[in-house]
């Protein structure tokens, strides 16, 4: 029901619409437009269709006074308070009421099926409305009454957060020729020799320099203390000789010079 403070609004108005008396329905079928008395109304007017709250009203006015002739208040529809007839989509069973309370049956009709339509889609949407309305009021209640989630931290509770940590672990170390974690030889570099085996009796140390620079002369470890030339085709220097003797090699003198 409407209470008082609720605001009423207009949903239609239909400047045009027939009243007609009808007979007692005497068993469950449906009312038929035929057994009326369609070319001799009982009434004419202006029909407007209001809501207020959650109840729709069919009001049936004077066309010029706008006097109240009769109203129709809708809780539902379809419901007992608007029916449709089975034989024309024009014509509709109301159900009016008076301040009293008293009720009684009769029916409207339109002259025009878009005036119809229109009645019967203003109606629909309004109760459309309102169920929307009530399932959401439901949902409401429902959520203010139900089990609430709590998110928050207990009495010493806590949360360990590692940020980067992952990225350190997961970036790849260089790797050696051996797979071991050495780094490379620079650019340009030359990687040394691997050491020999073994050494002859003589101890002679080969010139690692360029054979066709012969400049530099080998060292002869050995016993008898002979200077290798690296170079047998480009002479340039004549052989240091020695006497055996226990001076060291870098302490004695040579003896014979190369003549220029």
């Amino acid at each position: 029901m409407a209470t008082e403070g609720e605001y009423e609004s207009i949903l239609c108005v239909k400047p045009e619409v027939n009243v007609y008396r009808i007979p007692p329905r005497a068993s469950n079928r449906a009312y038929r437009a035929a057994d009326w008395k369609l070319d001799a109304p009982d009434w004419s007017g202006r029909m407007r269709i209001t809501a207020k709250g959650k109840v729709a009203f069919i009001k049936l006015e004077d066309k010029v006074s706008g006097e109240l002739f009769a109203q129709a208040p809708v809780n539902e529809y379809p419901g007992i308070a608007v029916e449709t007839v089975s034989d024309s989509s024009r014509y509709f069973v109301i159900r009016i009421q008076d301040d009293n309370g008293r009720s009684a049956f009769i029916g409207v009709g339109f002259g025009d099926r878009g005036d119809a339509f229109d009645f019967n889609v203003s109606l629909q949407d309004h109760f459309k409305w309102v169920k929307q309305e009530t399932e959401l009021s439901k949902t409401a209640q429902l959520g203010d009454s139900g089990p609430k989630l709590d998110l928050g931290f207990k009495e010493g509770q806590t949360i360990t957060l590692n940020i980067g940590v992952r990225e350190a672990l997961d970036k790849p170390r260089p790797q050696g020729a051996g797979g071991f974690g050495l780094l490379p030889p620079p650019p340009g570099g030359k990687i040394a020799p691997p050491p020999l085996s073994g050494m002859s009796n003589h101890n002679t140390v080969p010139q690692t320099g360029s054979p066709t620079t012969g400049c530099l002369l080998d060292l002869d470890s050995s016993n008898s203390n002979t200077v290798v030339q690296s170079s047998p085709s480009s002479d340039l220097w004549g052989d240091f000789t020695s006497t055996t003797s226990s001076v060291p090699p870098q302490q004695q003198k040579p003896t014979n010079w190369i003549q220029f």
